[in-house]
């Protein structure tokens, strides 16, 4: 264990509130939330679990926990235009949908082989997107995490162009990178080389050059490879946080107030999480409110000094469901 200060807030009875993100490639935010619920009731306490997410994949699952709903299947365009089985979310208010842009532009979607960040297009969003609106989606948050893609949202603006009641569109933005700079920062990794970045930021320059708005000096425009970005100069959208506007969602504020406790959590915790991740959104919101919060992680990479700026009390390594569970049961048996 790292660090050590206060284990609960007095005052708040036994209540646990347990709100990780998953840990990705292992486990679901819901499957680690679950373990900690088996460890936290093994001590005697009153789990409340609450999934949480950055606003990239895994959003829509959280949503669909907290405020019900339904997962809705659409057909939809893979990055290189393949037809495939999506789905996108439709909460329970029957109004609200949530699409995930890895869902079909996601680079799961391609393989390695096949990557191919030139011809990438982000259409099989925007026909997600459309289809959540003729399902009565009055308002869609497009969760920009994991996509193949670098194409301004060019295809996702051409797919909407025929969409006769077009949602008011809310994208949750999993960084704060610009417009064209989405080219340099993530065009290697979806199989960009040199040539390849060079001319995708002239891509990008074109298109905020021809937008109606101009995204170059716009924070967060760049996430999805520049679909925030173009959804934002074409078609409107508003840009937030991901992490933000989750836990906003998921009225996790209320939820903080009420635990004497909360543990969160996710696959590796490092300088990454102080910079607009779902830990690091949850820990200050934490500190705000007096709730203790402890972390318990596949691998913590964090120093001293980052653990106390985060405000977490403590930091446990585990990493498969039953150390999680023995993690949690030791950390409130001792509080």
């Amino acid at each position: 264990m790292r660090g050590a200060t206060r284990a609960v807030a007095s005052g708040r009875g036994r209540r646990a509130l347990l709100a990780p993100d998953k840990f990705k490639g292992t486990l679901t935010a819901a499957e680690v939330a679950a373990a900690m619920a088996e460890g936290v009731r093994r001590a005697g306490w009153e789990a409340v679990e609450l999934p949480i997410a950055d606003g990239g994949e895994g959003t829509a699952d959280a949503l669909l926990a907290a405020r019900g709903g339904r997962w809705v299947a659409a057909p939809a365009s893979d990055p290189l235009g393949r037809p495939l089985d999506a789905r996108f979310a439709l909460l329970g208010d029957g109004e609200t949908a949530v699409v995930e842009v890895a869902e079909a532009s996601g680079l799961q979607r391609v393989a390695e082989h096949e990557r191919d960040a030139l011809a990438a297009s982000t259409r099989g969003t925007g026909e997600l997107i459309a289809a959540a609106a003729q399902a009565g989606a009055s308002t869609v948050i497009v969760a920009a995490g994991g996509s193949a893609t670098t194409d301004g949202g060019r295809g996702a603006i051409d797919a909407l162009s025929g969409c006769v009641r077009l949602p008011r569109l809310v994208v949750a933005c999993d960084t704060r990178v610009g417009f064209v700079q989405a080219a340099s920062v993530y065009g290697p990794q979806k199989g960009a080389d040199e040539a390849g970045v060079a001319a995708l930021a002239a891509r990008l320059q074109a298109l905020a050059e021809a937008a109606p708005r101009d995204p170059r000096d716009v924070p967060m425009t760049g996430a999805a490879g520049g679909l925030a970005g173009g959804l934002w100069a074409w078609l409107g959208a508003e840009l937030r946080p991901g992490a933000a506007l989750a836990l906003d969602a998921l009225d996790a504020d209320a939820q903080i107030s009420a635990a004497a406790v909360v543990l969160t959590g996710e696959g590796a915790i490092d300088a990454q999480t102080l910079t607009g991740k779902a830990v690091g959104e949850l820990a200050a919101r934490c500190r705000a409110a007096g709730t203790p919060c402890h972390a318990i992680v596949g691998r913590a990479q964090l120093a001293e000094a980052d653990r106390a700026a985060l405000g977490l009390g403590s930091v446990v390594e585990a990493g498969t469901q039953a150390a999680i569970a023995a993690a949690a049961a030791k950390l409130l048996t001792a509080a």
